[in-house]
């Protein structure tokens, strides 16, 4: 690659949205991209504010696709006993969307390659800044040049993380599972639902069914890592006690012909974020964007959102600083550092309408 192309590191959504932006602008691009676990992942929640950002990107049609299915129906359990519903259907921009994240993935993916960039199924071992142009030795052993590079490798921040500081306000983790239909004669209620509990809150939601196999569920409880049993990766009955202590999640699992059995998965669900997202050194430019710039709280629903909308603008960045215009890569790093401020404000506020718990660790921590 040439040192007027862009590296970008990564394979999810952010990664994606930046190939697909870089292209648009004509720009060589260089996608360096793990090998694919293949392991189903938790985030299937996109806001109706992405809407434009996917049309930007020409793919408008995902949101009318029949893989992902519209988020109408909202039910939450928070800061009272009883529950609540909000509808979406009504918004101007129409409701979000629950997806089928690995259709959703693959079709951001699809997209990006269509573009023409360079494909490397790899890892990023090491990269250096010198003269203005960034060398970077990947996994396979070939050592390949870039004159930006943009890092999107999800929370590791691969290359983010040596360039920036990398700060973390709690440690808020996800206990997750994917639930299968028992009971195939029941039509469930295509909804999600948010549930307060006293050391943390629970997310579940039915996810789009794909055709000839059984309806899907995810369900996770977040909590922090002191407030999690010991082995619940591995204790299948400990789980299955902590479902049944919710009010309403385990009530809508059993009226859907669900069944809680497999052990969950543990994933990191902490607000994250580099500090600065993006710089100039030695006269080479970088930006991190989705979670390698700034992880949120699931609460806010938001990460695919945001994960779009910052690859698109950290590759705008990229092309202007490529065409000698510095400034944008600083306004980039501006934008991240003002909006991780105002999540973490509105994070508190939300969490301090939970008020039935408010002695409890969780809460105090999260609301104090």
């Amino acid at each position: 690659m040439s040192t007027d192309s862009v590296a970008v590191i990564g394979s999810g959504p952010a990664g994606a949205a930046a190939c697909l932006a870089l292209g648009q602008l004509a720009r060589a691009v260089l996608w360096i991209t793990p090998p694919d676990t293949k392991e189903a992942r938790i985030g299937e929640s996109l806001s109706p504010s992405a809407r434009p950002l996917l049309a930007a990107l020409g793919l408008e049609e995902l949101f009318t696709g029949p893989a992902h299915r519209p988020a109408n129906a909202l039910f939450s359990c928070w800061g009272s006993d009883h529950l609540t519903e909000r509808s979406d259907a009504l918004r101007l921009q129409g409701p979000g969307l629950v997806l089928d994240r690995p259709a959703f993935e693959a079709q951001l993916r699809s997209a990006a390659l269509a573009t023409g960039l360079e494909r490397q199924e790899t890892t990023l071992e090491s990269l250096q800044a010198a003269d203005g142009h960034w060398r970077l030795r990947l996994g396979s052993g070939q050592e390949v040049s870039a004159g930006f590079v943009i890092d999107c490798s999800g929370r590791k921040a691969v290359a983010g993380r040596h360039f920036a500081r990398q700060h973390q306000d709690d440690q808020l983790l996800a206990a997750y599972a994917f639930l299968d239909q028992q009971d195939t004669d029941i039509e469930p209620t295509a909804a999600t639902m948010i549930e307060a509990v006293a050391d943390g809150w629970w997310y579940a939601s039915l996810l789009p069914q794909r055709r000839s196999q059984a309806r899907r569920m995810v369900v996770a409880r977040f909590s922090d890592p002191d407030l999690q049993p010991r082995g619940l990766t591995r204790d299948r009955v400990a789980w299955q006690a902590l479902v049944e202590d919710t009010l309403y999640i385990q009530r809508w699992i059993d009226s859907a012909g669900f069944k809680a059995g497999n052990s969950p998965k543990l994933t990191s669900a902490a607000t994250a974020w580099l500090e600065p997202a993006a710089g100039i050194l030695d006269g080479a430019g970088w930006a991190a964007a989705g979670d390698a710039a700034a992880a949120f709280d699931p609460l806010s629903s938001h990460g695919l959102t945001t994960a779009l909308w910052s690859g698109q603008h950290a590759a705008a960045a990229a092309d202007s600083f490529l065409r000698g215009d510095r400034a944008p890569v600083a306004d980039y790093a501006h934008t991240i550092a003002k909006g991780v401020d105002q999540f973490r404000q509105e994070r508190h506020q939300v969490y301090a309408r939970e008020k039935r718990f408010h002695n409890q660790p969780f809460w105090r921590r999260k609301s104090g």
